[in-house]
């Protein structure tokens, strides 16, 4: 293989791997540790890891690099970035007449919320099925780069989302709201897609930074 081809290989897997959680924010990221992985030399791994820390996704620390994971002051900009492109997916349809939501994947994930009212997944399961529903959502709208940025938001919000348990009102909640967004698109209502849409995702930022602002004071209660 080519070794740009190879450079190209691995930034995609370690990206793709980074994004799906199948590495998890709390590794390092060590150069031979991953060559192993990924069956190659430190070099493409150095070079990988050095585009994926300009994309945002890899951040250093004292001990080396890491997953990126946002501080509280960080969680406010990333939601605002998150409600820009989802509600750019319904805004891009009311501009252009010719132009629908894919019906089938909205009817997908709407089973997989109603299903879930008499199932509850456990919290990081919660985390995983509401990344899928918005972005298989967006991407039911038909722009496949809008899409991939969200799933970038996503993988850097993810640490502070799977941290501590969602009550079952919560959890019901989240149902209510996941299956109005879905029923509303299907119904071509889409002002009232996109309100619901919003208020769900400004209601996430707040529960996302009050955790994260506690999980804060937790560790600094510790290391004193």
């Amino acid at each position: 293989m080519a070794r740009k081809d190879l450079r190209e290989k691995v930034y995609v897997s370690l990206r793709r791997d980074l994004i799906s959680g199948a590495i998890t924010a709390t590794e390092r990221l060590g150069e031979e540790r991953l060559a192993d992985l990924y069956g190659v030399s430190r070099t493409p791994v150095r070079e990988a890891l050095a585009r994926l820390q300009a994309d945002g996704l890899v951040m250093r620390n004292e001990d080396g690099l890491h997953p990126y994971r946002p501080r509280v002051d960080d969680l406010a900009g990333l939601y605002e970035l998150r409600r820009t492109l989802e509600s750019r997916g319904i805004v891009r349809i009311q501009e252009d007449s010719s132009l629908r939501h894919d019906h089938s994947a909205v009817e997908a994930e709407l089973e997989v919320w109603r299903d879930a009212s008499t199932s509850p997944p456990d919290a990081a399961d919660i985390v995983w099925m509401d990344e899928q529903f918005h972005t298989t959502m967006l991407a039911a709208s038909g722009n496949d780069a809008l899409t991939e940025a969200l799933r970038t938001v996503n993988a850097k919000v993810r640490p502070v989302r799977m941290l501590g348990p969602m009550s079952p009102d919560e959890f019901l909640l989240q149902i209510d709201e996941h299956v109005s967004i879905g029923e509303a698109l299907l119904a071509g209502e889409l002002d009232t897609a996109l309100s619901t849409l919003l208020h769900h995702i400004d209601s996430s930022r707040d529960r996302v930074i009050a955790r994260a602002e506690q999980a804060a004071v937790l560790a600094g209660a510790v290391r004193t």
